[in-house]
């Protein structure tokens, strides 16, 4: 199983950013992805995540409002818009496998994707 992340880069507080995350390979139909980041210095945490039929959603409390997440089943990509983004949302943003339920801790999530920086200047 892979999953490429992209779409990060730099943008201005209050800018927004689409990231994708590429999922091929999986041969187990059910399984949910979640968007964890981590900024210098810290440790990993968990963002948002979405079920395999895309209709339920999981966001840690920071990023509800301004952060959804979506899926295309069809395109096997998951997508994380982010709109009114803060210097604290700067960090590195990971996608990862997950599983048929909804979790915001790492060690359920089995395949992680590298990594897509995304930057919040002030």
């Amino acid at each position: 199983v892979q999953l490429q992340a992209s779409g990060g880069g730099l943008v201005q507080t209050g800018g927004s950013l689409r990231l994708s995350c590429a999922v091929s390979g999986a041969t187990r139909s059910t399984y949910s992805i979640g968007w964890f980041r981590q900024a210098p210095g810290k440790e990993r945490e968990f963002v948002a995540a979405v079920t395999s039929s895309g209709l339920t959603t999981y966001y840690t409390d920071s990023v509800k409002a301004r952060y959804t997440i979506s899926r295309d089943n069809a395109q096997n990509t998951v997508y994380l818009q982010m709109n009114s983004l803060k210097p604290e949302d700067t960090g590195v943003y990971y996608c990862a496998r997950g599983p048929s339920y909804r979790s915001k801790w790492s060690q359920d999530y089995d395949f992680w994707g590298q990594g897509t920086l995304v930057t919040v200047s002030s």
